[in-house]
């Protein structure tokens, strides 16, 4: 389905500040249509002024749809053209007059009868969408009255909360151009419901509300209290009561608060309701997340364990690096020598990438910083006097810490390897070039490629290399860490040029193989 975005540039002549208006509006429309019991159909004016076009559709969470099919981009344009088009254009173009009187008179225009046309009764109601003193677009809203029944007083005081939401859309008070941070799950209707007059006294809580509110001690009644009051008085001794928390109880100001008390957290979201200029009082949705912030915390506390275990494997890592580096100097046979530095490099590259782990809360590095690292490192070990320069093009990009580690190891060896080789008397450069092939939107269960080229212009293969037969434990430990363990493919040749290319090609994601 075409964005928002999208279709207001494709149909329409809206400016910026319209259209974001519009996003704002559509982010936050799930309340209006959740207290209306109602679908939502945003329309806006086509860019040639003939007619409308959906543009945005909400249905209602606590009550039947009126609209099976999506409306979004479909069109309304001069009586005719609907009659032509048949169909579902056809149908809708009966409710265009209620639209262009919206629009035509920038108030909230309503049917005297219901709608029989979809086969189930609808009642018809249209809100011009104003930002500042400027008509932008129309909302439809559709009550389906199939299962029309005496409403209860949560019911009204729902469809209440609804109608002065709509007269606030109407006049360009809502949405607030100075709402604070929502969070990532903000409360809605269904999870409580409290609706306080201009003192900000509670005048109807819902069964949620109320039930969480007993969770945080509450003994008496909600209605005829002051809700910034009594929050205040349940929040947890020590916890923070700053003038935010008291504002969002109190219904002041549009913003979102949390309050702990007795073991559990309170989720609260002020609605300040503004009609005609004059503050009414306000709308307090409640929900309980204290379930959400235990496992929050505990998962805080898992990845900060997580990282504490990265963080000690480094250091140990690092230790043993040491004891080597000291044994190898304590050595007079070249052969021993040699092999301990080798050690202590291998070493060294996996230290690496637990040491950027330790720094971040997930299993994913940036490896483009520890191919840095790990190139650098390599060359400087393995220097035999020449004059050597690596660097890095392209990009690796995140990486699991299952492909990065032994990658690391490969990276080291193969760097190793054309410095000690290809580069071992006479000054040269190590180029390691990076390229992904990520898989196209929608297909990203099909995984993705990393393509890596290490090109030196050294003194190139010998004549009987043969990659199978090796004796080099380095090039052994590449094969193996590559086709076994990263399940990707090997190729090293020479150069036309001179010099050696070694060419690898690996899935982007690891996968395990579960035990049988």
């Amino acid at each position: 389905m075409p964005h928002l975005s999208d279709l207001i540039r494709r149909y329409t002549a809206l400016k910026t500040a319209d259209l974001e208006w519009f996003h704002s509006l559509v982010s936050d429309w799930q309340l209006l249509a959740d207290l209306s019991f109602a679908d939502l159909v945003l329309w806006v004016r086509l860019r040639d002024d003939s007619g409308w076009v959906a543009v945005s559709q909400m249905r209602p969470t606590t009550g039947p749809t009126a609209f099976q099919d999506d409306l979004v981009e479909t069109v309304l344009r001069d009586e005719a053209a609907d009659a032509a088009a048949g169909g579902r254009a056809a149908r809708l173009s009966a409710r265009r007059t209620l639209i262009d009187r919206a629009w035509s008179e920038g108030r909230i225009c309503r049917e005297g009868d219901p709608d029989w046309s979809g086969g189930v009764p609808v009642r018809e109601e249209t809100i011009p969408v104003r930002r500042s003193a400027k008509l932008i677009g129309v909302i439809q809203r559709s009550t389906n009255l199939s299962s029309a029944r005496t409403p209860s007083r949560l019911e009204l005081t729902y469809l209440q909360s609804a109608s002065d939401l709509a007269q606030m859309i109407a006049e360009g008070e809502f949405p607030f151009n100075d709402q604070g941070p929502l969070m990532v799950r903000s409360p809605r209707v269904g999870d409580g419901l409290l609706r306080l007059d201009q003192d900000g006294e509670v005048v109807y809580a819902s069964p949620n509300a109320l039930s969480a509110y007993r969770r945080l001690g509450l003994t008496a009644d909600l209605v005829g209290a002051r809700l910034d009051r009594t929050t205040l008085d349940l929040a947890a001794a020590g916890d923070a009561r700053d003038e935010s928390l008291t504002w969002t109880a109190g219904g002041r100001v549009p913003q979102e608060a949390e309050v702990e008390g007795r073991g559990s957290t309170i989720q609260l979201r002020s609605i300040p309701l503004v009609v005609g200029g004059v503050r009414i009082g306000a709308l307090v949705m409640v929900r309980d997340v204290t379930e959400l912030r235990r496992r929050e915390r505990e998962l805080m506390t898992k990845d900060a364990t997580i990282r504490e275990i990265h963080h000690r494997v480094k250091n140990n890592l690092q230790t043993v690096a040491a004891l080597l580096r000291l044994q190898s100097r304590r050595l007079d046979v070249p052969e021993g020598r040699a092999a301990l530095d080798e050690a202590v490099r291998r070493v060294g590259s996996i230290a690496i990438v637990h040491e950027m782990l330790s720094h971040t809360p997930d299993e994913v590095v940036d490896f483009d910083d520890i191919a840095d690292r790990v190139i650098e490192m390599a060359a400087e070990v393995s220097s035999t006097g020449a004059a050597v320069v690596p660097r890095r093009s392209g990009q690796f990009g995140l990486l699991s810490a299952l492909v990065a580690t032994p990658l690391s190891m490969v990276l080291a060896e193969l760097v190793q390897n054309a410095v000690e080789h290809g580069l071992r008397y006479e000054p040269g450069s190590i180029e390691v070039h990076a390229r992904r092939d990520d898989p196209p939107l929608g297909e990203e269960e099909n995984g993705g490629r990393l393509l890596i080229e290490v090109l030196d212009d050294g003194g190139g293969l010998p004549a009987d290399f043969d990659i199978e037969s090796t004796a080099s434990l380095g090039l052994q430990i590449v094969r193996t860490l590559i086709v076994s363990e990263l399940d990707g493919s090997l190729e090293i040749k020479p150069q036309e040029n001179g010099g050696t290319k070694v060419a690898i090609e690996l899935p982007v994601e690891r996968r395990i193989e579960p035990y049988p």
